[in-house]
């Protein structure tokens, strides 16, 4: 498990504010219907929906809300929604991904199409970035959690690949078909993890400068504000004295 990683997922900002924390309830809820409605509402049975519980869990999302969204797959017949990957190019030339769940292509291709167009970037066509990005389950714990050492034999025990540790998180990943496997296992040593999610890892990134950096916040903004979108991803590689003068901004 050697190795680290420097890249973080771009959705460090989601439940900072109560607002986000109710939007990022819906995205979750959302997911654990269309993972009910592809296959059994049984979780022990279907692995998605297992790990969309679970990243649910993770964000202390309600279990009246979670059972509710279970139900609605197989109570509402209007609940269909297209999973969708968007690729594109953003200030800077940094590579993007979002993911979304949609009901409607048209107006959400043109919502990110728009948010691209506004920030500075350009939307790509399918398979135009992902190939710069490795996909990977990531399932976070607090630093608080264990030390290191007893993540690391944990991450060992359960199946997983990577661990990253620093003083306030461990971010073990492992292949993206096992996640919900792994997490289970973490859980059962390590107790609930604060996220649980299948991401997409960049295998390169692309620095930037401080001004193209601050456009690319509100593009990666703009995308995650939409209702459609579940996840945003990007290869951005920022210094930590800029990013310390875009918090302050």
């Amino acid at each position: 498990m050697a190795g680290h990683s420097k890249f973080k997922n771009i959705m460090h900002r989601k439940g900072a504010q109560d607002a986000k924390r109710s939007k990022l309830f819906s995205k979750l809820s959302r997911e654990i219907t269309v993972a009910a409605k592809m296959g059994t509402p049984d979780p022990e049975m279907n692995p998605r929906l297992r790990l969309a519980i679970a990243a649910a869990k993770a964000q202390s999302v309600p279990k009246d809300n979670i059972e509710r969204a279970i139900k609605k797959a197989a109570g509402d017949e209007d609940a269909n929604y297209d999973e969708v990957r968007y690729e594109g190019y953003g200030p800077g030339g940094v590579a993007v991904l979002v993911e979304a769940l949609t009901d409607n292509r048209n107006r959400t291709a043109g919502v990110i199409r728009a948010a691209f167009s506004k920030h500075g970037g350009a939307l790509g066509e399918t398979g135009s970035v992902a190939f710069m990005f490795d996909r990977v389950g990531e399932i976070e714990y607090a630093g608080t959690a264990a030390d290191a050492d007893q993540v690391m034999e944990a991450a060992i025990e359960a199946g997983a690949d990577d661990v990253v540790s620093d003083e306030e998180t461990h971010v073990i990943t492992c292949a993206f078909e096992n996640v919900a496997e792994v997490s289970s296992a973490l859980g059962e040593s390590l107790g609930e993890p604060q996220s649980v999610r299948i991401v997409w890892r960049p295998q390169t990134g692309t620095a930037v400068d401080e001004d193209k950096a601050a456009t690319l916040m509100k593009l990666i903004d703009a995308l995650e504000d939409d209702d459609d979108v579940q996840n945003v991803f990007a290869n951005y590689e920022i210094s930590d004295e800029v990013m310390e003068k875009l918090a302050a901004a």
